[in-house]
This record gives C-alpha cells, structure tokens and sequence, in this order.
C-alpha cells in the first residue's frame, strides 16, 4: 500500500468517484486518529489536535494552510486555545476521495513536528 503522505491531491471535478469501502479500510489504517463523521448529510474525515497553547494552535493552522494551498485541496479548521480541528472532504463530489486522506496523512505529519 502506497504512502498517504508521498502522494499528491489530484484535480477533482463533479462526479470523480468516492472511495471504495475496501480504500478507506486500507487508507485508514495510515491515519487511526482520524474519524469519519456524516455532517449534513456528507462524510469528512474529522480529527482534533491537542496544543500547549493559543500560539502553537495558531502556528499549526498557518502550517496546514500553507500545505492545503500548494495541494489545491482545502479543510475546514477550527483554531482555539489549546485545540485544532481539522476536517477533509471533497466538496465537488460532496463526500471522501482520496486526497481527502492524502491530506489527513500530511496533517498527522505536520502535526509530528509540533509534537517534539
């Protein structure tokens, strides 16, 4: 199975396939922290982060934006003292593909560097 964090987001447009059950197994094996959540009726990948404080919180989002905009993908984030919420969908095919967990992977690994 191929490296979440080595791959990049593909171009999505309307009606690119969802993941298959079998793919998510497989993918979530490679992001356990994460949860799918059906939130109006579409499924995202749903993870909190835990920091020291408002800034580091902060520094985490401003990461995470910085990594979203050269993938051409983009979360909803939630940024509050001491927590960040992160979660991916794919909003032109209102539910999960595949970049969805690519970036859910590349998240845990900017999430690492913080984590020193």
């Amino acid at each position: 199975m191929a490296d979440l964090t080595q791959m990049k987001c593909e171009a999505c447009q309307a009606g690119a396939p969802e993941v298959t059950g079998h793919e998510a197994t497989k993918f979530q094996k490679q992001i356990p922290e994460w949860v799918v959540l059906e939130r109006d009726g579409i499924k995202r990948l749903e993870r909190v982060y835990k920091f020291k404080d408002f800034v580091t919180a902060l520094a985490f989002t401003n990461k995470v934006g910085v990594l979203a905009e050269s993938e051409g993908h983009h979360p909803a984030i939630l940024t509050e003292w001491g927590s960040v919420g992160v979660a991916w969908w794919t909003h032109a095919i209102k539910g999960l593909h595949r970049n969805d967990y690519i970036m859910a992977a590349k998240t845990d690994e900017i999430f690492k560097e913080f984590a020193q």
